[in-house]
Formats: structure tokens, sequence, C-alpha cells
């Protein structure tokens, strides 16, 4: 026997489908993903922490879940919604399904409503407070529990996906990744000649699996380490990780990267890209829905190149805020917002997009490339 659940949104409308996965109710911020794959590592990314999400491509679960796709240990998002879950897994690399996995990570899911109709609404009125529950079916009841939820603004996230402690990075990049980019193989280095420190706000595990493809020993350290406590490690690069909610009160990371300016050549991603713009002197806004999908293009100022990007992000910086030593290097094409800047005198860039993918187009990865060369040209002024 199949059995209810419900999405109840803040101004009242209410969703009626079949439960999947755990069991419970939770409460989030509802918001929707345009990729058509990588429903796995979109669950793993601990970016989403206090969303609901909806998936807008309608089957998903059908090639299955594995080991090897995970983006953290666990699922961080509140709650997960598909227009249809496959109900047989055909993929020889799957280890599961869809719906056992949910389960196993305690996430509570619904499947079965009209997601576009949800992702209009969404888009229309913006993204909303939420409850999704499989125990009360109550509409009266779910939808005053969604006006009484917490947002996102104004909280911190980080905290709830810190690492615990320091790590030493030491997964490879997936072979699947080089079969299917040249490029990729040709620029692979084994030597880890230089030396990384990640601040972990909530890191997808492919960006230190990159970093070390290029060569890179990653120290991991939690996001709220102490600049002193960074430079103690004497790295020659600093990176700064995507991670979830609102930048604005993260006003311990934000003085660790204004102490780190200048010493050390700086990259950062999604919320990284937010914070490094924050430390320099800019203010970050909220989005009306936020970008979050496999097939965003951005375009890149310099180069006039279009990439298709992997985002996920709910605030974005604000343009008339951006002081005189930040230059945007990238565009939003959807809207037209920054998603990428760099110091105009210091050694510090960023971008507000996932340049590792996982999932998603592989256009970005020059990134990476482009801090390892930032590293090796102050390594060998300082020779």
């Amino acid at each position: 026997m199949t059995q209810s659940a419900k999405l109840a949104l803040e101004d009242g409308t209410v969703f009626t489908g079949t439960a999947l996965g755990a069991i419970g109710e939770v409460t989030g911020e509802a918001c929707f993903n345009t990729s058509m794959t990588g429903y796995q590592e979109i669950l793993t990314d601990p970016s989403y922490c206090g969303q609901i999400l909806t998936m807008t491509y309608p089957l998903i679960g059908n090639y299955g879940v594995n080991a090897e796709d995970m983006e953290s240990a666990t699922v961080h998002m509140a709650g997960f919604i598909v227009r249809e879950a496959s109900r047989t897994v055909s993929n020889f690399r799957a280890e599961g399904s869809l719906d056992e996995f949910l389960a196993k990570n305690n996430v509570v899911g619904m499947a079965g409503i009209d997601t576009r109709a949800l992702v209009r609404r969404l888009r229309s009125h913006g993204s909303m407070r939420a409850v999704l529950s499989s125990i009360d079916l109550d509409d009266a009841s779910l939808v005053e529990k969604a006006k009484q939820s917490a947002g996102l603004v104004g909280r911190d996230l980080v905290q709830e996906v810190l690492p615990e402690a320091q790590s030493e990075w030491q997964q490879d990049l997936s072979p699947w990744i080089k079969m299917g980019d040249r490029n990729r193989a040709l620029t692979s280095r084994k030597d880890q000649d230089l030396h990384v420190v990640a601040l972990d706000y909530g890191m997808k595990w492919n960006i230190p699996r990159h970093l070390r493809d290029l060569g890179c020993q990653v120290t991991v350290l939690p996001g709220t380490t102490s600049a002193g406590e960074v430079l103690s490690h004497n790295p020659d690069g600093i990176f700064l990780s995507n991670g979830p909610g609102d930048p604005e009160p993260l006003t311990g990371p934000i003085s660790t990267i204004q102490g780190l300016l200048g010493k050390k050549p700086i990259f950062g991603i999604c919320l990284g890209h937010q914070l490094l713009s924050l430390a320099c002197g800019a203010k970050t806004f909220k989005l009306k829905f936020g970008h979050r999908g496999a097939n965003q293009p951005v375009l890149d100022i310099e180069t006039e190149k279009v990439e298709i990007t992997s985002q996920n992000h709910g605030f974005a910086v604000e343009e008339d805020s951006l002081p005189a030593c930040l230059e945007i290097t990238h565009r939003n094409l959807n809207d037209n917002t920054i998603a990428g800047v760099k110091h105009k005198e210091l050694s510090a860039f960023s971008v507000q997009y996932h340049p590792e993918a996982s999932a998603g187009p592989h256009d970005s990865e020059y990134l990476f490339l482009r801090f390892r060369e930032a590293m090796d040209e102050q390594k060998g002024a300082a020779v």
C-alpha cells in the first residue's frame, strides 16, 4: 500500500503525492534544479542544506546510485521531490535504487505531483518556506507549519555541514572523467609538488579530486579555521569551497579571508566566491528563485566564450556594491548577474558556479589549471 505525502508552501498552496524514501516531516525552502541527470551528486551536495529540492526533469532514479558518485558522506538537503521515481534500475554501475538510497540516508521524499506547476509557482513568486510530510496530511496544519518555519536569510547553515577536523585528501579523480575528456588526461599530474589548503564550508568531493589530479597535495580544514592556522600549514594556495545558505552571517570566515588576501593565491567557488567578494567589501542579495542546474550559460568576458555550467546557489554578489579592487570576469546569461570576479592587484579570483561539475559539463575545468598556474607563478617568484 502506497503512503500519501504532502508539500505545503507558505502561500497556502498544497501538493499531494506519494511518499518516497524515509517517512517523516521536514521543513525547508522549496527550490528546483533543472538538471536531467546527476541526481545522486545533487543529493549529496552539502550546499542544499536547509532546502526541499524539486527536480524539473520528470523521470529520476532510472540509473540507480553507487558509492563512486557521492559528493559527500551523506545527504544534507531537507527533502526531495520528483514527478516520477523510476521503479527499475538500468545501469551496470548501479549498486541500489533511489528509493533505497533516500530511506538509508533518512531523506523524506515525495513523487507523483505536477512538478511543472510547482516550479512555475516558484519562478513566479520566488522560493518559499515549505513543509514536506508523510505523517501530517492536514492542509491547514501544514501551511501553518510552513509559515512558522525558518527561512535561509540570516542563518549560518555552514555550521551544520562543516567537517569535524583537518584531513589530508587521498581520493583520485574518477577515470570515467578522463576517458571522456582528452584535455583533462593531458593536464593530469602526479608529482604533488604544490600544497593547497581547502577551506571546507560544505565542499563537494570532486573539487579536491580535481586539485589532486593537477599535482596538488590537499589539506582540508574546517571553514571556521583562522587565517593564522591556515598560513601555519605553509600552503602554496588557498581554496574557498562551496557551501549552503546566506553568506553575510559568516563573519568569521569573511575575517579569515581578509587575513589571507595577498598572502597566497586564492580560488573560490560558489559560497567561496560570495565570501571572497564580501571580504573585499561587496554585498550579497537573495535571488528570486536561485540558479540550480547543470545547464546554466555563463559568459567569460575576457574570451567572449560561453560556458555551460553546473550551479547551485540562492544568493549572488550585488553589482552596485562591487568595490574598485574587484573586476567582473564572468556573467550569468540568464539574468546578467555576476558569475565571476578577480582582484585587480592580488592573486585572488572566484566564480559563482561549479567547474568541478559532478554532475554537469566540463567546460570550466580550465579554472583549476588557472589556479595551478597562479600558484606556480608565485612559488617561482619566491625562489
